[in-house]
């Protein structure tokens, strides 16, 4: 089968073993349609946590082809799926932190869903895996996990009803939480350093988004919609450079939800910020099976935007899509096989 092999830093389009039951063991061997490209993916990369030789992606969708499992699915299945499952009794588990399951880091698809086969295994079929209704595209269906992303964000955040919340960074994760946020009944105001993206998350339901130009001139124009400040201000942008203004843009006694890992981890929050004002600073980082049927349900009936986020691109061009990406010449992309 084809796969994308990431060799020096750049993808490689080479023949690969297709994965099989036999080796394997219970589970279904999915043909794959197409692979969303995740900024978690150009992370792994960046960072060396991608080895040579591996085959990344996981926002998959295809179709059921061979199977060797108890469960409801049959052949011919189109499907979506999560592609961690944790194990439902551990201290993390018990605590609600399901993505800090050591189980949940060991389990994975095999291989990576940027090639045309992959196995799932029972307990995925069982926990993770959704079948796909037919009026949905596959590129709107490929948003099954980077929502659930979002969604356990907004639940971990614990917001109050029409609570006033601020995202800050607009790139596809933002889109998404801030519909996230909307779709629990609450209000999500948007800042990016892009005015084109300010301008576009309306078109997903934010109430105001603003470009970001120097701290206090932009404060002063979302003080007109918030005059005390955010409840909550989810970091989705990827930079320590946000930090500072989340401080000043959050209401004392708020909440700060850190959803992005940033390349330079020197600037932080302080503690006398945190103390003297009463913040609360949180993260969120993956989904539970829970939070994947939530996002499937939000998807299935159309309560979510996911169509226009992403370009399509053939799994040829995948490097050319990662280009792309980090320029900023598109928001998302979604590699079709």
């Amino acid at each position: 089968m084809k796969a994308a092999v990431l060799r020096n830093n750049r993808f490689e389009i080479e023949e690969t073993e297709k994965p099989n039951l036999s080796r394997y063991g219970k589970g279904a061997i999915i043909k794959t349609t197409g692979c969303g490209l995740c900024g978690s993916d150009l992370v792994k990369i960046r960072t060396g946590k991608a080895k040579q030789g591996d085959v990344l992606g996981h926002e998959v969708i295809g179709e059921i082809v061979e199977l060797n499992t108890d469960t409801s699915f049959n052949i011919g299945d189109r499907v979506v799926l999560g592609h961690h499952i944790p194990c439902f009794n551990c201290v993390y588990c018990w605590g609600g932190s399901y993505s800090m399951c050591r189980h949940f880091k060991e389990t994975n698809i095999k291989p990576g869903g940027f090639s045309e086969y992959i196995y799932v295994s029972e307990e995925h079929l069982i926990n993770t895996v959704f079948k796909t209704d037919i009026n949905i595209s596959d590129v709107e269906a490929s948003f099954l996990e980077p929502l659930a992303c979002c969604i356990r964000a907004v639940k971990r955040a614990k917001l109050r009803d029409n609570s006033q919340n601020l995202v800050i960074g607009l790139g596809s994760i933002g889109l998404l939480m801030g519909e996230s946020i909307k779709a629990y009944g609450n209000n999500a105001y948007g800042c990016d350093l892009l005015s084109k993206r300010a301008i576009y998350s309306k078109e997903f339901g934010f109430n105001a988004s603003f470009k970001y130009e120097e701290d206090n001139e932009t404060l002063k124009k979302m003080k007109e919609y918030v005059p005390e400040g955010f409840d909550c201000v989810f970091l989705t942008a990827g930079s320590a450079s946000t930090m500072d203004f989340a401080l000043k843009a959050v209401r004392d006694g708020g909440t700060i939800l850190v959803f992005s890992s940033v390349k330079d981890d020197l600037k932080g929050f302080t503690n006398n910020d945190i103390y003297y004002r009463e913040l609360t600073i949180m993260g969120s980082y993956s989904p539970s099976p829970a939070d994947l049927e939530d996002s499937h349900e939000l998807i299935e009936k159309k309560k979510v935007k996911t169509d226009g986020i992403s370009t399509v691109y053939p799994l040829e061009k995948i490097n050319e899509a990662i280009d792309d990406t980090i320029s900023n010449k598109i928001m998302k992309a979604y590699i079709k096989l």
